[in-house]
């Protein structure tokens, strides 16, 4: 009898920490605006790009980041953390240490992000020339 007494209040707790408003729910696609290359232009050898990718969800449910990663341990990039909402907007920093590239070279790096959107993967380009 306890024991139904248990399950019973158990559920009851499941049921109403269940009830909120703007959860996000495995499987709610959105859509967001993101320019996709980012000129660096021309940087010495040996200093560190700051790529700033702005983010615009201009769908109807949070937009969630999952994995980032760069093309190569020279590129570092970082998600937002907490999910966008409909309509605001956010970044995505990447960080590409040129000190390992050749002099009058041009560089070409790459970030992949995986997020809830079609298509789910969106790479993103950096480009500068190295003196």
């Amino acid at each position: 009898m306890n024991l139904i007494k248990y399950i019973s209040l158990f559920l009851l707790v499941i049921l109403i920490s269940c009830k909120g408003e703007n959860k996000l729910e495995v499987g709610q696609k959105t859509s967001m605006k993101i320019d996709k290359l980012f000129n660096a232009g021309t940087r010495v050898k040996g200093e560190v790009i700051e790529a700033i990718f702005n983010i615009e969800n201009t769908g109807d449910y949070p937009l969630v980041f999952g994995e980032i990663k760069g093309s190569c341990s020279c590129t570092v990039a970082e998600k937002p953390e907490d999910p966008i909402l409909p309509g605001e907007k956010g970044v995505i920093l990447a960080k590409v240490d040129t000190e390992s590239f050749r002099i009058n070279s041009e560089v070409s790096k790459y970030v992949t992000l995986v997020a809830n959107t079609d298509p789910n993967r969106v790479t993103l380009r950096i480009i500068a020339q190295i003196k």
